[in-house]
């Protein structure tokens, strides 16, 4: 017999597919996959089978290719299969046969679901994979997710057998009869997986003889921390990442009080590609001086005087030059105009728009970034100023200097640094006859 209404039970109670579903069940050919072909078909799910020739076995992935259509046709259910050259993708894109595999079988599968308009892709995991996947885990290092093992369901994959361990599937098969293919590269010890599956899990067994039943109720406790996590988490994220303009801001007081701070923090900065390793270096810098910047592939953590500031990579702007018949110009985010007027104006209380004498201006003129051994002479001084120094005086974070558009005369000058201070040798004065006025606007 059929363990039917466990089956039945583990589907609904992980609300894996509805009874009225369309299922496509992933099937190599092996003793769980065939056993979840049967219950399927015992338990009336409207179903089809689905089967991947890898092409590494010869003349063994065509009998289980062979199998797997005929099981299909004794069951009465559409077959699909598809024969994928393994070696030669894995060698394409640089990654392991087993990853390569692993690709293309999931891909062939989501085409499946959309072609076809299956509601879940069943796959035949049970309680020892989720074992092997946890211990696998430990040894390459995890967090708290790679301790919940293989979940019942994951997006459109679902699990129904994973009520089940590697010896009840064994019994069942023994005792109702079913045919099945051994595959194998099963037994082969050169892969991580069969290595624990064969060498580990048998001595762990031997120390304690139930380690299903223990993992089992490990696994409630890690999934229930998992949430607890989560829950925390989610809270966090409202209290804790600010949205201002473009970047996010961590207040640094905050951050300093949180416990345990490296779990939370690695959780909280991970989805923006920040490992472990950058988190210690964080934490170890909290009540250092500010400026430092840690970098991911994507984003920039900048440790502010009171805030960290997490902000995307931006791509250093191109310089550009401006000729005197040029009206907009285009730099990074902003527009710049020019006006020419005959009569001395001077632009007041806007630092977004300034007034040059325009008889001191040299064309071409150039928009660029600001550059380590930059200086100009600051309106109202007399002497010249570092760059980098009138950043710290005027309190500008890092990762904001190389976004300041600079105005540059032809001769090298630095004429002004929009949206902050022009300079003082080409301010307008009583001996001025005409100006041009620069205005940014940011787009």
């Amino acid at each position: 017999m059929l363990p039917v209404k466990q089956f039945t039970d583990f589907i609904e109670q992980n609300k894996l597919f509805k009874p009225a579903g369309k299922v496509l069940a992933a099937v190599s050919g092996g003793m769980d996959s065939v056993l979840m072909a049967h219950l399927l078909k015992a338990a009336g799910y409207n179903f089809s089978i689905a089967h991947c020739n890898f092409q590494l076995r010869g003349d063994d992935a065509l009998a289980d290719q062979e199998f797997c259509k005929n099981l299909a046709q004794q069951l009465g259910v559409p077959f699909y299969t598809i024969n994928f050259n393994t070696a030669d993708y894995a060698a394409n894109h640089k990654i392991s046969i087993q990853m390569a595999a692993r690709d293309l079988r999931y891909q062939w599968f989501q085409q499946l679901k959309q072609q076809h308009g299956y509601d879940a892709i069943a796959l035949a995991h049970h309680q020892n994979d989720t074992i092997e996947t946890i211990l696998l885990n430990l040894t390459r290092g995890t967090g708290i997710a790679g301790l919940h093992g293989i979940l019942p369901k994951n997006g459109d994959l679902v699990r129904p057998l994973l009520f089940l361990n590697r010896e009840d599937i064994q019994q069942l098969i023994q005792q109702n009869g079913l045919q099945y293919v051994e595959d194998s590269s099963n037994s082969s010890v050169k892969y991580a997986r069969n290595k624990i599956r064969h060498e580990v899990i048998p001595k762990l067994k031997e120390l304690n003889p139930g380690l299903e039943k223990t993992f089992e109720n490990n696994l409630q406790h890690f999934r229930e921390m998992e949430t607890l996590l989560e829950l925390k988490l989610s809270e966090l994220k409202k209290d804790l990442l600010i949205q201002q303009e473009d970047e996010i801001h961590l207040p640094l007081e905050a951050v300093k009080k949180l416990e345990p701070k490296r779990l939370l923090l690695f959780n909280l900065l991970q989805p923006y590609g920040f490992n472990e390793t950058t988190i210690d270096d964080l934490i170890s810098s909290l009540d250092k001086h500010s400026g430092r910047v840690f970098e991911s592939l994507g984003y920039r953590l900048i440790l502010d005087r009171e805030n960290i500031i997490l902000a995307k990579k931006t791509v250093h702007p191109a310089e550009i030059t401006i000729n005197p018949n040029n009206h907009v110009v285009n730099y990074n985010n902003y527009k710049i105009t020019l006006l020419h007027d005959d009569s001395p104006l001077i632009v007041k209380d806007n630092p977004l728009a300034v007034s040059i004498d325009a008889d001191l201006l040299v064309y071409p003129l150039t928009i660029r970034a600001w550059q380590q051994s930059d200086y100009f002479y600051p309106l109202g001084m007399k002497t010249k100023k570092k760059l980098s120094d009138y950043f710290i005086d005027q309190k500008i974070p890092v990762h904001q200097k190389t976004q300041i558009p600079l105005l540059i005369n032809g001769n090298g000058d630095i004429i002004w640094l929009a949206g902050y201070r022009s300079s003082e040798h080409y301010k307008v004065s009583k001996n001025t006859k005409k100006v041009t006025i620069f205005e940014l606007i940011k787009t």
